[in-house]
């Protein structure tokens, strides 16, 4: 598995608008979606990616925590079917459904929304304030797979507490390490190595 980190899109970045079905609703799901949240985490996530999956059950237990708190949450995947049928929207609402994610799940087949966002890798988290800037991107926490340590979400968690409560987020930040997108052959963002 290739280890790709985030790029770190500048903080204060106004969050790209955007419009992608939701797996499991079918709905459409835009920025518009959160307008009313006091913030919105956007998680480019999939399927297949160890990283992922490490890192699956305390991205559920982040939904059971502040989407009452009035927090948005969306996650999205964009990795190239063709090539890893794993990340297919079937196979997304499948892992959207037994996870019991309370949070929208979008496919992003044209991977616009992603490059937008300059998504790298899975997992790769963007939190936003109230006003769609960003505020916070970067890793869930130290823990990766095979590394011993415990899967807390201690950074994510902090900086969602911050926006949360109207306080400055800690601007010392580490990317997000994972599997590198799954591009569409020809279809890689300048940003991609």
């Amino acid at each position: 598995m290739a280890r790709t980190p985030s790029t770190m899109l500048p903080l204060g970045t106004k969050a790209p608008n955007f419009q992608l079905p939701d797996v499991v609703s079918g709905k459409p799901i835009s920025l518009n979606t959160f307008a009313e949240k006091k913030a919105l985490l956007i998680m480019v996530i999939c399927q297949h990616c160890p990283f992922v999956k490490h890192v699956q059950n305390e991205l559920v237990k982040i939904g059971k925590d502040y989407v009452k708190q009035g927090l948005g949450i969306v996650a999205i995947s964009a990795n190239d079917v063709s090539n890893y049928p794993d990340d297919s929207p079937e196979n997304l609402k499948a892992m959207a459904q037994q996870l019991r994610f309370n949070f929208p799940f979008c496919y992003d087949e044209s991977q616009e929304t992603t490059k937008a966002y300059t998504a790298a890798c899975t997992p790769d988290f963007f939190l936003f304030d109230s006003d769609f800037k960003l505020t916070y991107r970067g890793q869930l926490d130290d823990s990766r797979p095979g590394n011993d340590i415990p899967v807390t979400g201690k950074d994510l968690r902090a900086a969602i507490e911050a926006v949360l409560e109207k306080k400055p987020v800690n601007s010392d930040q580490k990317p997000s390490l994972g599997c590198s997108i799954k591009w569409k052959p020809g279809n890689e963002p300048s940003y991609y190595s």
